[in-house]
């Protein structure tokens, strides 16, 4: 720690005397940098001349942001607003979000003064964010400010593209030096049903503003959403051919109030092959240290293809990123909940070290990477879990692809009844439950998958035959509960499903997830595992059962407009917990039918049945 206090000082010092080397010529006058757009040779040189000074003249970084797996965060992202003039069906729902009172939002000069001391201590990159930071009516002149600042290198902006025509100008010559502008389809009519708002045409009227102006490479952003806008990847791709743009495919992310889940995630691999198949020749270029991107060109094109790949292929290994939101907490991990409030301790007085000292501490228990919050998403076979790696409360989707359709195909067979294979068999992802979606393209080659399905035959295993009187009845006839007192203790897994025909119009709303209720695959689930925790109070003369995992998977069926529901539950005890598997599957059924009933009540529920279970003394059983 003393090390770093004591080259603080140098390494400012370094800094005032790069800077002059910039700002200053031989004959004392001053020479201003160019704006993007306006080269100049002369501070070209110099630039190159500066940059060439600071790689042999490196003063050891600030201890401060250094976390304690060595990453060294230069790269500060300041939420200027929370406030944003679109509706992002992504990013929030339509009606807003509660905003921060004013009081408790960053003023100016604290804004400048947190910017400030990141930059005395190492930061040479600021990018402005918001909420929509272009809607906040001094932003000129922070830019301005913020150009002032020793030793900052970029300034850059991430920008709906709204305001930017009419504000680039003046931002320009206050100092920014890069933007971002976030469009996610080249279709005007979806641009409005995505954002909620109009404006297609004075985002594209920015970017061309930026090109304009100078800005090489304006970078435009791309959420891709499946069901959505992955079919615009080669017409996005198709405007680097002309232009000199960066267009950059981001994987579909979790945020507060998205109603996030996996079928909407394309990934990475998949939109690369997809431009392969068009561009062969599409080449990656090397990647830049501390980058999120992975860059790709085509030879002959004026720009170029980056993927940002934070779900599929994290890049927490070189995390150089920390967050100030609006309101003045310090995250430093965009995935974690953990925040610090750096404006409770401006105000309250604190001095520039006492502000370091809380910052150091939270960068240095920043994780190795984010929250869990990523699911790898491969085109290799499926990994082999054992069910003690089950979280019932992670959900994966994995849509159908070519390359994993016969990997469905094995799971499903003529009608597209559930063939459970031993469970330790079953795709879990990272230990995940499954949120499966698929077309089931092939069942249109099985006429009779549009009849009902006959009863399939059941086989049994263990040394017992099931009774042939029932357990739960005493020998006068009354209902009673079955003493397990003497009975071991046993591994017991179960298996149940059940199947909801939604029809055409329910379906397509729950497939784009566009009931007003909300998500109603995530919702079943939840409610499925909540049942299966609850059923010795639902089913009179059930034992409890101390379930140690329970699993809910829905997989939409779009040729019967159905949602299959399979339920897995797991206990060690001296009873088995098929009816919690069964009461799982009926209530995540259920509850589908409440989310959809506003829509049609010409909803069928069916198909509710045990496919397997295992341990006990009657031994196994498995639906063939």
């Amino acid at each position: 720690m003393a090390a770093a206090a004591a080259a603080r000082p140098v390494s400012r010092m370094l800094r005032r005397v790069l800077r002059s080397t910039v700002r200053s010529c031989s004959s004392g006058a001053p020479v201003t940098l160019p704006h993007p757009g306006e080269p100049s040779q002369p501070a070209t040189e110099e630039l190159s001349r500066r940059r060439q000074f600071l790689r042999e003249h490196v003063a050891p970084f600030s201890a401060f942001l250094t976390d304690s797996f060595g990453r060294r965060h230069s790269y500060l992202r300041i939420s200027l607003t929370e406030k944003c003039n679109l509706r992002c069906q992504y990013c929030m729902p339509e009606e807003g979000v509660p905003l921060t009172p004013k009081a408790k939002l960053l003023t100016t000069e604290e804004i400048l003064t947190l910017a400030r001391l990141f930059v005395k201590e190492g930061v040479d990159k600021i990018r402005l964010t918001g909420g929509e930071p272009l809607i906040r009516p001094d932003v000129v002149d922070i830019v301005a400010q913020l150009h002032r600042l020793e030793g900052l290198r970029t300034i850059g902006v991430t920008t709906n593209g709204i305001n930017l025509a009419r504000l680039l100008p003046s931002l320009q010559k206050a100092g920014l030096s890069a933007i971002n502008i976030s469009l996610d389809t080249l279709v005007p009519a979806k641009f409005e049903f995505i954002v909620r708002r109009k404006g297609f045409h004075k985002v594209m009227e920015g970017i061309h503003k930026a090109i304009e102006l100078g800005y090489n490479p304006v970078k435009v952003n791309c959420v891709v959403m499946r069901g959505l806008n992955e079919d615009e990847l080669l017409n996005f791709v198709a405007l680097t051919k002309g232009l000199p743009l960066d267009v950059r495919f981001i994987e579909y992310m979790p945020f507060d109030g998205n109603k996030w889940n996996f079928r909407k995630m394309v990934s990475y691999k998949e939109m690369l092959d997809t431009l392969r198949q068009q561009w062969p020749e599409l080449e990656k270029l090397p990647e830049e240290e501390s980058s999120t991107a992975k860059a790709f060109k085509i030879p002959g094109f004026r720009g170029q293809v980056s993927f940002i790949t934070s779900m599929s292929e994290h890049f927490c290994g070189t995390c150089n990123r920390l967050r100030i939101t609006a309101d003045g907490n310090l995250k430093v991990c965009l995935f974690g909940n953990s925040e610090v409030s750096l404006r409770d301790h401006l105000r309250a007085g604190a001095s520039e070290e006492e502000l370091l000292r809380i910052i150091g501490a939270a960068v240095g228990r920043k994780k190795q990477q984010h929250a869990e919050l990523f699911l790898m998403l491969q085109d290799s076979p499926p990994a082999i879990l054992s069910l003690s790696s089950w979280d019932p409360l992670r959900v994966q989707d994995l849509r159908h692809r070519m390359s994993f359709s016969n990997q469905v195909a094995t799971l499903w067979k003529g009608c597209r009844v559930p063939q459970i294979p031993p469970l330790a068999h079953w795709w879990l992802g990272s230990g995940s439950l499954q949120r499966h979606y698929s077309s089931h393209r092939d069942s249109a080659t099985n006429p009779k998958c549009l009849s009902p399905v006959s009863p399939a035959p059941a086989t049994h295993s263990g040394p017992l035959p099931t009774s042939d009187q029932l357990t739960h009845v005493n020998t006068e006839g009354r209902a009673a509960m079955v003493d397990v007192g003497q009975k071991p203790d046993t591994e017991r897994v179960a298996v149940a499903s059940a199947m909801v025909l939604l029809g055409p119009v329910a379906f397509k709303l729950v497939q784009e997830n566009q009931l007003k209720k909300g998500d109603a695959l995530v919702v079943a689930q939840l409610a499925g595992i909540q049942a299966a925790k609850l059923t010795s109070q639902l089913i009179p003369l059930c034992h409890h059962v101390a379930l140690s995992h329970v699993q809910v998977q829905l997989e939409l069926d779009s040729t019967r407009h159905a949602v299959v529901i399979q339920a897995s539950c797991r206990a060690r005890g001296p009873t088995g917990v098929e009816m919690e598997a069964l009461t799982s599957a009926a209530v995540a059924a259920l509850t589908l039918y409440d989310m959809c009933k506003a829509v049609s009540r010409d909803i069928v529920l069916g198909e509710i049945k045990l496919i397997s279970k295992t341990g006990g003394q009657r031994g196994d059983f498995h639906r063939a």
